[in-house]
């Protein structure tokens, strides 16, 4: 099997893909570049799900890449829309043709003896093998399973004689017009689902164990608009409704940390003012305090108005069986439904499942630490892009990526051919670094799966922009246990800590 080789391997062509490969180039113009995609098209997660009404989740500005600005007004905007985004950046800056499609990583090992990762790829759409070398690795396959969703089994499901479908795998040819629909699941997909459907369904409702905070944001955003008027040019526009956006999450997160009665407080408020003096509001009052699972929000207040013409409703309780023609819940109650759209989250899965190995051992990366949440402890020239689970994802892709770019160039200048992070047995916590914070569903079940969160800097994840932004763009690339090597220099010759000076020329470049 003949091997190819190039400098930079990225693993996934959606959004932390994209964002690596363009950082990469820009930086290492010389570089070789090869993304190895499972799927057929650009978009990652924004290609593979397809349920109707999917949306971003977080704000276009913060969402779409640093480097490229969103021209939309919209705030949250549709999944096709962003998928097209993501592949007209890989387009403009060279990356779709370096794009190999439908191919699988299976396995990789790295050698210290060639200073180079050997990847093992599957073609899936011939089932032929193939091999890569690289003398970097770039893991941008985010954090879920795209084969396998999180599906709980029901009681009586095989009595039921509807239609039964899990948004991750959602049938083209679905109808569910005229059809009468429940949703199982209170998370972003549920409240998604409800105002998409509610038009041509004959009823829908959300069956939910335990509500969740909702905040309801403008459709349109107006500061957008005025710049767009004023005519201001639109990477201006983009920066200035991106530092905007960036500081209000912050606040509003911290905030909801320090005080979360009076955050509570002011989200049901405008709950009420949005759903109307007829609301229950026990579907609203969530059992927790504000972020300790990700907040939900609805553009143009979406999901209130369906709530409101009575096209949707919305039961709080538990499931006490599917029956022939339907659900019935704990309470006795009865909902019929030609459609049951189990919406009840995802599977997590590092890596796209790919097998890791050192010099032909097994990694276990989840008893393993992040080093400035990028490069994985013990594990040479590799980096992993994980977003944030309490802002927009992309913003710390974006700076993971140009943290592997400067990485990269310091590498070259120096002559170096091995970077690896050397952590001690007192950085690592319990806990996973999804899962001290957050109690959602499938960051409790990530625990498994995800690397160790570190005791302090810098292996501690801390999910803070301003804090990230500083040390993986304003810190020397040489300012912490990062041990370089050449290639097969013996392990008891290798130094055991950075031996060059900091660079005068590393400069902060933004996202």
């Amino acid at each position: 099997m003949e091997q190819q080789h190039v400098d930079v391997l990225v693993i996934g062509a959606g959004i932390s893909g994209i964002s690596a490969a363009c950082h990469v180039l820009r930086d290492n113009p010389r570089a070789s570049l090869v993304v190895l995609e499972r799927r057929t098209r650009v978009g990652g997660t924004w290609d593979l799900f397809r349920y109707p009404g999917i949306r971003s989740d977080s704000d276009m500005p913060t969402f779409g890449f640093g480097f490229r600005p969103w021209r939309g007004a919209r705030i949250l905007a549709e999944g096709a829309q962003i998928r097209q985004y993501v592949e007209d950046a890989a387009t403009d800056k060279g990356v779709l043709e370096r794009i190999r499609f439908g191919r699988r990583a299976i396995s990789a090992d790295f050698s210290h003896t060639t200073g180079r990762w050997t990847v093992d790829v599957e073609d899936e759409n011939t089932g032929e093998r193939e091999s890569y070398s690289a003398g970097y690795v770039v893991g941008a396959t985010g954090y879920y399973d795209y084969d396998t969703p999180y599906r709980p089994q029901f009681p009586g499901e095989a009595e039921y004689e509807g239609t039964l479908v899990h948004p991750q795998h959602w049938p083209e040819d679905l109808d569910h017009t005229g059809k009468r629909v429940v949703v199982i699941g209170s998370g972003a997909t549920a409240i998604t689902l409800l105002p998409a459907l509610a038009d041509d369904a004959a009823h829908i409702t959300m069956v939910q164990r335990s509500p969740t905070y909702i905040l309801a944001l403008p459709e349109v955003d107006p500061l957008s608009l005025v710049l767009q008027k004023l005519r201001a040019p639109a990477r201006l526009t983009h920066k200035v409704v991106r530092a905007r956006n960036i500081a209000l999450q912050r606040g509003s997160y911290a905030f909801c940390r320090k005080y979360p009665r009076l955050a509570r407080k002011a989200l049901l408020g405008l709950v009420r003012a949005q759903a109307g003096k007829g609301v229950d509001m026990r579907h609203f009052s969530p059992n927790y305090k504000p972020w300790d699972q990700r907040l939900c929000v609805v553009p143009g207040g979406d999901l209130f108005k369906v709530l409101k013409s009575g096209k949707a409703s919305i039961a709080t309780d538990h499931i006490d069986t599917f029956t022939a023609d339907g659900i019935r819940l704990k309470s006795g109650e009865e909902l019929k439904a030609d459609i049951v759209v189990t919406a009840t989250g995802l599977n997590v899965r590092l890596l796209g499942g790919m097998a890791l190995t050192v010099d032909g051992s097994p990694v276990d990366i989840t008893n393993r630490v992040l080093y400035k949440a990028v490069l994985i402890e013990g594990v040479p020239n590799m980096s992993l892009v994980i977003g944030y689970t309490n802002a927009s994802w992309t913003l710390k892709a974006d700076l993971a990526a140009a943290y592997t770019a400067r990485l990269l160039a310091h590498m070259r200048r120096h002559g170096h051919d091995i970077a690896t992070p050397l952590a001690s047995g007192g950085d690592r916590s319990e806990f996973s670094v999804m899962g001290e914070a957050l109690t959602s569903g499938y960051i409790a079940r990530a625990n498994e799966v995800m690397p160790r969160q570190g005791t302090r800097d810098p292996w501690r994840l801390w999910n803070n922009y301003y804090r990230d932004r500083a040390l993986l763009q304003g810190a020397p690339i040489d300012d912490g246990p990062l041990r370089f090597d050449t290639a097969g220099t013996p392990d008891s010759a290798r130094p055991t800590g950075t031996d060059a000076a900091a660079d005068p020329q590393e400069s902060t470049r933004a996202a």
